[in-house]
């Protein structure tokens, strides 16, 4: 009898010992996987930050470097740095320098108009009902449809006319907007995103639309305002098409300027590397200050 009873609890106890081994089996094969996926991931991230950073060390390393030692048939990794080349463009001779204000001045002045005209915009797009508003919405995201291949010709003519051709104004005009339409797509997703207990909360309090505007709505929208900044900044600092054909002389941006080291008999590799670092390090700064306001802005509406 004592022998048919212990029978069962050993079937019980092998059986129990076989689920833990074949847990404990699961639990190592999910563990493997997973290291697996984090390396996968990791790889992978590597890729692509190589891929993303390894053209602008290119462009850095080729611009410190003489003249000689960029036509190397082997490229050099280490050598000697030299700002000779930045020398040369910021030289009377090619007043990159000058482009690079230029640039900075259009490029700021299109920005901030953007925002201080697009913000409000946004927030009564958001807020108000009024007549043919989705017309109204749809007509500022139209016009990021337009492709300025299509427009530069009659804007080139009336600015002939108009004898603007050369005025850092009209650029500003023409980078506005595609500018604007940039911001008031960003902020007015912003400003819906804000409840609007509070606007009511504070016009009980007697606080006047544009009090609320100012004081609570514009502050909690501030990453997609910091967002779309970034955005139309890089735009007009990039933008080449408009500046080429309403820019002369010693007024042109900087793109236009860096153009004009391209010739049939020479390519002056150190110059318009140079020159390429100069055009990018003001965007990377300028992200770099409001990063944490870009990713805020980047990841808003991800979790509601």
């Amino acid at each position: 009898m004592t022998t048919q009873q212990n029978q069962p609890s050993q079937n019980q106890a092998a059986t129990a010992a076989a689920i833990r081994s074949a847990d404990q089996l699961a639990v190592r094969r999910a563990r493997t996987l997973g290291g697996v996926k984090s390396a996968l991931h990791g790889l992978g991230l590597v890729v692509v930050l190589f891929g993303t950073l390894f053209p602008f060390y290119w462009m850095v390393s080729t611009s410190l470097k003489t003249t000689s030692q960029i036509t190397e048939k082997t490229p050099l990794v280490f050598f000697s740095a030299t700002f000779e080349h930045y020398r040369t463009i910021l030289g009377s001779q090619y007043n990159v320098g000058g482009s690079l204000v230029t640039s900075l001045i259009v490029a700021l002045s299109a920005t901030v108009l953007a925002v201080l005209l697009g913000t409000p915009a946004a927030y009564a797009l958001a807020r108000f009902t009024f007549k043919r508003k989705d017309d109204l919405w749809f007509w500022f995201i139209s016009n990021r449809f337009m492709s300025p291949v299509v427009i530069i010709l009659p804007v080139y003519l009336l600015a002939s006319q108009l004898k603007l051709i050369g005025n850092p104004g009209l650029l500003i005009v023409m980078y506005l907007t595609f500018s604007i339409p940039v911001v008031v797509w960003i902020c007015t997703d912003q400003f819906r995103s804000i409840p609007r207990e509070l606007d009511e909360a504070a016009m009980v309090d007697g606080a006047s639309p544009g009090f609320i505007f100012l004081r609570i709505a514009l502050p909690l929208a501030l990453p997609g305002v910091v967002v779309s900044s970034i955005l139309s900044f890089i735009f007009s600092w990039n933008e080449l098409l408009f500046a080429l054909f309403l820019t002369r002389g010693d007024g042109v941006t900087a793109p236009v300027r860096a153009t004009n080291f391209l010739s049939g008999y020479d390519v002056p590799w150190g110059e318009i590397m140079a020159t390429g670092t100069l055009i990018v390090l003001p965007v990377i700064i300028f992200s770099l200050l409001v990063s944490r306001h870009l990713v805020q802005g980047l990841t808003m509406g991800a979790i509601k």
